[in-house]
């Protein structure tokens, strides 16, 4: 049985997987890069180790140093998280070599699922919808107008070996296609270190949407519901929601049972995302398999009770599900806010820096995923997430509505911050109908880029008080040295009178 865990990651995923080793009594490693060395997963760990400088290539992506720190402090298993290595089948082959659990999927399912075309190519020999397009790579420049006349305008151009938006071009016309696919080739070169590249028909107003899936060693396999996708900025998800308000019983239970089947074709194990798009006619086609845990997974935690990281531990250990399909209920409705260290109003760029106060939302049907605390200095180094922020209520007008009171008390000074950002999409009317697709981002960013409460002017606010209570008990420290005794007035009273001020 597994005992002690190797969480190879860092930030909110690292800790979110410790709290629950802890609470089944597993002990949880953590490795950090130099740069991380003060992080709060360092902090939570049971053990910790240095495993190389700040760049990730030579820290959390080194493979023989996080087995080397595993196999010496004697790790019975290794969680990847999501991102860095999580999807990496030569590092789960070399966890296995060396003895120690990898909790994920096996080393065929990652690779088969890793690559876009082989995936498509599965998909269709096991039934399920795909987007019209290519099975195989576009070596031969010449032959793309051909092709993407038969699909038919507009056309995705999409690497096979992508992810995160990287190597996709969004073609509509003939003049576009060619330099569509040397951009689309070099980015993915660059990125992942394969150039291969495949067309796809582009579904216009398309709706990303993924099924949650979790299977056992005994053939068990179970989906715990969709989760909706679409509020996305460069194919990168902002907000996500479930149940999904596109959905209806009818096609869940239809997208459920080819998310189920695609997992199938691939002998399945462990926690893994279906995704699909699907069109305003409810006609839904495979997008990928993710085979990992998603950033998004704490809505399908708070909606359907299952704690899906003791899930994935417990089919490491090679138990059974603990639940059936016929067990699982979707309760309430659950929004996901990713909350990022960025300035978007100045084309979304990262802004790492010291944290200098943070107040987080809590309250009824409130969660926060997050890794960042007073004084701690966000590096530059990483992805600029730095939380996740999760509300649950019984109907979705009421989850909005908790998650415009949870943004409203999120307050974080010395860096800028997407709360502002988020907040609006609460506010957007497209939003609040459930009337969206994945252009929603595009479409609203003149209603999303204003705020008639923007919090800068509140947060400088909230320094220059804290400022001042620092002035005021030094003074008070200074009378106590020299005996001289403080007047007896509150000087919060004198303070939070002048509304001009500070706004409470």
């Amino acid at each position: 049985m597994i005992k002690k865990v190797l969480v190879a990651n860092r930030g909110e995923i690292a800790v979110r997987v410790m709290r629950s080793c802890r609470e089944m009594g597993i002990q949880s490693v953590a490795i950090f890069s130099e740069a991380d060395r003060t992080a709060k997963h360092v902090r939570y760990a049971d053990e910790a180790y240095c495993v190389g400088p700040a760049a990730s290539t030579e820290s959390y992506l080194k493979v023989d140093k996080i087995i080397e720190v595993a196999t010496s402090c004697k790790a019975d298993a290794i969680h990847p998280g999501y991102g860095f290595l999580s999807e990496n089948a030569h590092f789960a082959e070399e966890v296995k070599k060396a003895g120690i659990i990898f909790i994920g999927p096996s080393i065929h399912a990652i690779n088969t699922m890793g690559d876009k075309l082989t995936a498509r190519q599965l998909m269709i020999e096991s039934n399920v919808p795909v987007v019209p397009g290519t099975k195989e790579n576009i070596d031969d420049p010449s032959k793309l107008k051909s092709i993407a006349d038969e699909i038919g305008y507009p056309v995705m151009l999409k690497a096979s070996a992508g992810g995160g938006g990287k190597g996709m071009r969004l073609v509509r016309e003939d003049k576009e296609l060619v330099n569509a696919y040397e951009m689309a080739k070099s980015e993915a070169r660059s990125a992942f270190g394969d150039d291969a590249v495949y067309i796809e028909k582009y579904i216009e107003s398309p709706h990303h949407i993924e099924f949650q899936i979790m299977a056992d060693q005994h053939g068990n396999y179970v989906h715990l519901f969709e989760r909706e996708c679409s509020v996305q900025r460069r194919h990168q998800k902002v907000v996500e929601e479930t149940p999904s308000p596109l959905m209806t019983q009818e096609l869940r239970q239809k997208m459920g049972e080819q998310a189920i089947a695609a997992a199938k074709s691939v002998d399945y194990v462990g926690a893994g995302t279906v995704e699909f798009l699907v069109d305003n006619d409810h006609n839904f086609y495979f997008l990928e398999m993710n085979t990992r845990l998603q950033v998004e997974h704490p809505i399908t935690e708070r909606t359907t009770g299952v704690d899906l990281v003791k899930a994935q531990i417990n089919v490491a250990n090679g138990l059974p599900l603990s639940f059936k399909q016929e067990d699982l209920r979707q309760n309430g409705h659950a929004i996901e806010c990713r909350i990022y260290a960025e300035d978007h109003k100045n084309n979304f760029m990262p802004c790492p820096g010291v944290v200098k106060n943070i107040t987080e939302p809590m309250g009824l049907g409130i969660r926060t995923d997050g890794y960042v605390y007073e004084g701690y200095e966000i590096p530059f180094h990483y992805d600029p997430m730095i939380s996740k922020l999760i509300s649950w209520a019984p109907t979705r007008e009421e989850a909005i509505e908790r998650m415009k009171r949870a943004l409203f008390e999120y307050k974080i000074t010395g860096i800028k911050t997407s709360i502002p950002f988020v907040a609006r999409i609460m506010e957007a009317d497209d939003f609040v109908d459930g009337n969206y697709d994945t252009h929603f981002i595009e479409k609203n960013m003149d209603f999303l880029m204003t705020s008639e409460d923007d919090c800068t002017d509140f947060c400088e606010d909230v320094a220059l008080f804290v400022a001042f209570l620092d002035y005021t008990q030094k003074l008070e420290e200074a009378a106590v040295k020299t005996n001289v005794a403080t007047p007896n007035k509150s000087a919060w009273k004198e303070y939070g009178r002048r509304k001009n001020v500070i706004r409470l």
